[in-house]
C-alpha cells in the first residue's frame, strides 16, 4: 500500500514537570476521598503541582529548552511559537509571547492556540501547514498547562483528575525523508460546549465578587456524557488518520493517548483494535495535563526506548469544545 510522504516531521521533543508531587492520600487529607475512591475510577494515583512561583510561561520555556537542545536549534533559528494552552498566565499579551521573551526567540512569530487536551495535536497541524508552505525551517510547538489553578479545590469529582506540566517538540520540513506527521484527522463540536468549561470569568460574565462567591470562574464537567463522547470520538478519529496514512492499528508500534481517564484510554485503544500492552500510560504518575499530556508521554516513551527510528506512533486526544483529533507519525 502506498503511504503518504510526510511534509513535516517531530525531530526532537523535551517535558517540564514541577518537583512537587501531591498524592491521592495527600489529598485525602483534604477532602472526602481516598486513594482507592480516586484510584479505581480514574486510574491516577499522584499528580505534579506547580507553585506559585511557576507560571505556565516559564514550565513552557523549560519544555521548549530540552526540545531546542536535543535538536541543536538556537533560539534565533526559531521561525513559528506556537504555544497551546487552556491555563493562559494572563488574557494580554499571549503566554507565547511571554514564553518567547524567556526562550529569545526574537525572529519568530509567537501566538497561542486554545483547544484544550486537543491542543498539542492541534498545534502540530498548524505547524506542518507553516512549513510545508515554506514560510519557515524550524517551528517550536508547545504546550503548557497549570490546571490545578482552574480546578475548583472544593470539588472532589474534578479536582482529582489534574495536574501540572508542559512538553514540546521542534517540528522541521521533512524534504523527503519517510519519516514525519503521515496523516491526521481534527474535529470539533462547539453544541457539546457545556460539557466541559468554565462558566464565568470571560467577557460574557466578566470577574467580580459574586463569581468567586459561587467558584463559577473554575472547571465544571459533565463526567458521564464527557467519557462517552470522548471513546466514540477518539477511536473515529483514530481510525480515519490510519486509513489516510494507509496503515491499520496492526502496523501501530505504540499508541500515545490524551492522559485523561484509564478507563477512557483502555476503551479508546479496545475499540481501536490496539492491545494496551503497545499504549503508553503516565496518567497514574502525573493525572490530566490537557494538552500537555501527549507530547510529555511522547518525550518520556522516545526516552525509554519505546519510540524508535521507524516506530509507527498513533495519539489520540479530547477535550473542552468539544475538540479531538488524532495524528500518525512515523518517527
Amino acid at each position: 500500500m502506498n503511504h503518504p510522504s510526510p511534509l513535516a516531521e517531530i525531530v526532537s521533543t523535551g517535558r517540564y514537570l514541577p518537583d512537587c508531587v501531591v498524592t491521592n492520600d495527600d489529598l485525602a487529607k483534604r477532602m472526602d476521598t481516598s486513594d482507592e475512591w480516586i484510584a479505581s475510577r480514574t486510574g491516577i494515583r499522584s499528580r505534579r503541582i506547580a507553585g506559585p512561583e511557576v507560571n505556565a510561561a516559564i514550565m513552557g520555556a523549560g519544555a521548549a529548552r530540552a526540545a531546542m537542545d536535543e535538536a541543536g536549534v538556537d533560539p534565533g533559528e526559531v521561525d513559528i511559537l506556537i504555544l497551546s494552552t487552556a491555563t493562559p498566565d494572563r488574557w494580554l499579551p499571549s503566554t507565547a509571547c511571554d514564553a518567547q521573551a524567556l526562550l529569545g526567540c526574537g525572529n519568530a512569530v509567537a501566538f497561542d492556540l486554545m483547544a484544550a487536551c486537543s491542543g498539542f495535536l492541534y498545534a502540530l497541524s498548524m505547524a506542518e501547514g507553516y512549513l510545508c508552505t515554506g514560510r519557515g525551517e524550524v517551528a517550536l510547538v508547545v504546550s503548557t498547562e497549570k490546571m490545578s489553578a482552574i480546578v475548583d479545590w472544593e470539588d472532589r469529582a474534578t479536582c482529582v483528575l489534574f495536574g501540572d506540566g508542559a512538553g514540546a517538540a521542534v517540528v522541521r520540513p521533512a524534504n523527503g525523508s519517510s519519516r514525519g506527521i503521515l496523516a491526521s484527522h481534527l474535529r470539533s463540536d462547539g453544541h457539546l460546549a457545556n460539557l466541559l468549561y468554565r462558566p464565568s470569568g470571560g467577557t460574557v460574565e466578566p470577574m467580580d465578587a459574586d463569581v468567586l462567591e459561587r467558584r463559577s470562574h473554575l472547571i465544571r464537567m459533565e463526567g458521564r456524557e464527557v467519557f462517552k463522547n470522548a471513546v466514540r470520538s477518539m477511536a473515529e478519529a483514530s481510525d480515519i488518520a490510519l486509513r489516510r496514512a494507509g496503515l491499520t492499528a496492526a502496523d501501530v508500534d505504540l499508541m500515545v493517548p490524551h492522559q485523561a481517564n484509564f478507563r477512557i484510554i483502555e476503551a479508546t485503544a479496545k475499540y481501536s483494535g490496539i492491545p494496551m500492552d503497545r499504549v503508553y500510560v503516565n496518567l497514574d504518575r502525573f493525572g490530566n495535563m490537557s494538552s500537555a499530556s501527549i507530547p510529555v508521554a511522547l518525550d518520556e516513551a522516545r526516552e525509554q526506548g519505546l519510540i524508535g527510528d521507524g516506530s509507527i506512533v498513533l495519539s489520540a486526544a479530547f477535550g473542552a469544545g468539544l475538540t479531538w483529533g488524532a495524528m500518525v507519525w512515523r518517527f
